[in-house]
């Protein structure tokens, strides 16, 4: 993991590959960032006309390399793009300066250190370029031989030390900013990893056994329900999904708590580790990103665990619905009727609408705890992603103020959300001559129809939300602010923040 420090030293003077700078897009060219004066000043003042010959903008994302002035210790400048410049008096934005840090990171892949000099007027401003850089300096190379060093990147190693110039290393709120941001991004850096580890490596119990090793390094109880357990228990839409697999289904429990705790979260994460479609098979061309079919469930769980690391006063569960969907001799069939654990009846319709079989037999064990909300998080439905996008989730739910505060919790910290309804006439697209419900309703709205699904397993009086994340949990195309190309660790950042909220009791 690349490693993050606050440093008072002055930029010509440090010790490192390169300095990266700010530049922002004004009305008549490029202007010079605050935090890049000393490079300003060793250019006599001429930095944003040096780098307007060179082609810079000071658009988002571009970025401009060029030589140090005479004096600096680092050979090298890197200016990034922060966009328009902010309004008179306003502060440059913190998602805006999230992404330029990331995308510097992931210019100096190679670098064995880069000192930021970026606009840094506060512990918010450090948490966010230190956030942004760190996940942008990401790389999954863990199956590739890139000859001398098997952890590079295309043959360049991520940039291994990252040192925010104009931060307080002493000041407790700047501490506390970077503490955070290390935290956050490692765990859902973990969770990247996991949505990007083939199939053939990552199975139910494998990623169980991962988070049972992860539980026992950070003080949080699990448990791991097995299929003797599953079929002990009455979990019908679990056993039912993985009943086509040679890799058994799992529950895994996680529960971190705090003596200080008034309030309790339960996060349920949907995770199919592989989804063929199972008898309903996936037509061609929609088989090869299927191993991210389990991104909520490892969002899930790396929020748990960056709760437990920041040690937040609130008491956290995480469900893990862990299945592999596959087409054999023993898996589900359309038309067979499945008893969940809740009791009720489903009739498979599909398949392929498998998600939210396994999350209704996870959030129905949420719910027996009582907690005061619940939210799930799944690669749901292919209709959110036709409805938002491949940046933007969609969150529905049962109660309007949550789903507010969750939509305002996934803006701050820079994850695109949109609220969307549950309209009432789609539940009965899924009423079944044969069971309580069917797994399939309407086809126009699929996403909302899933969301009416999932809610008659939310036990009564409990406030929950559901994250379709269907659209930015996997990235196919190239790499773009601090988002590598693969699995992204969607929703980690919200779900953290919305444990913080709930400790601080700013969500009622």
């Amino acid at each position: 993991m690349t490693a993050l420090t606050l440093s008072t030293a002055a930029a010509p003077g440090l010790r490192a590959d390169a300095i990266v700078i700010g530049v922002a897009k004004g009305a008549k060219g490029p202007v010079v960032a605050p935090g890049a004066e000393a490079v300003d000043k060793a250019y006599d003042g001429r930095l944003a006309g040096v780098l307007e010959t060179l082609g810079a903008s000071g658009g988002e994302g571009e970025v401009t390399k060029l030589p140090a002035p005479s004096g600096f210790k680092a050979p090298l400048v890197l200016a990034v793009g922060l966009g328009a410049v902010p309004e008179k008096d306003a502060e440059y934005d913190t998602e805006a300066l999230r992404k330029a840090a990331g995308v510097a990171a992931r210019a100096l892949a190679g670098s064995k250190k880069a000192a930021f000099a970026l606009p840094l007027d506060d512990a918010a401003d450090a948490a966010a370029i230190g956030e942004g850089a760190l996940l942008g300096a990401y790389s999954f190379d863990a199956y590739k031989d890139n000859g001398k060093d098997p952890k590079a990147k295309n043959g360049k190693a991520p940039l291994a030390e990252i040192a925010l110039l104009g931060g307080k290393p002493r000041d407790k709120a700047y501490k506390a900013a970077v503490e955070r941001a290390v935290a956050v991004s490692e765990e859902l850096n973990r969770a990247r990893d996991l949505v990007n580890t083939p199939p053939n490596d990552l199975n139910p119990e494998s990623f169980a056994a991962i988070a049972q090793a992860a539980a026992k390094e950070h003080g949080i109880k699990v448990q791991v329900l097995d299929e003797k357990a599953l079929v002990k228990g009455g979990y019908g839409g679990i056993l039912g999904v993985g009943a086509g697999s040679a890799s058994g289904p799992r529950l895994v429990k996680l529960s971190y708590t705090s003596s200080k705790a008034k309030k309790h979260l339960a996060l349920v994460g949907k995770g199919i580790t592989y989804d063929s479609g199972g008898i309903s098979l996936k037509p061609a061309g929609h088989n090869e990103t299927m191993k991210c079919d389990m991104s909520g469930a490892a969002s899930v769980f790396a929020a748990v665990v960056a709760a437990a690391r920041l040690g937040l006063e609130v008491n956290v569960t995480g469900w893990l619905a862990l299945a592999e969907n596959m087409p054999s001799g023993s898996a589900t069939r359309p038309g067979d009727v499945l008893r969940m654990y809740s009791g009720k009846t489903v009739e498979v319709l599909n398949t392929d609408a498998e998600g939210r079989l396994v999350l209704a037999d996870a959030l129905w064990a949420a719910s027996q705890e009582k907690p005061d909300a619940i939210v799930d998080v799944a690669t749901l439905t292919g209709a959110m992603v036709l409805a938002l996008g491949n940046r933007t989730f969609g969150i529905m739910g049962n109660d309007d103020a949550f789903r507010a505060a969750l939509c305002e919790a996934a803006e701050e910290v820079g994850e695109p959300a949109w609220p969307m309804p549950l309209p009432e006439h789609l539940r009965k697209g899924m009423d079944s001559a044969t069971a309580d419900i069917a797994n399939m309703g309407e086809r126009m709205g699929g996403g909302l129809v899933a969301g009416l699904f999932l809610r008659e397993f939310v036990g009564e009086g409990i406030t929950w939300a559901h994250l379709d994340i269907a659209g930015p949990a996997f990235n196919e195309g190239g790499p773009f602010g601090y988002t590598p190309k693969g699995g992204t660790g969607t929703a980690v950042r919200t779900l953290v923040r919305l444990a913080e909220l709930t400790a601080a009791g700013d969500l009622g």
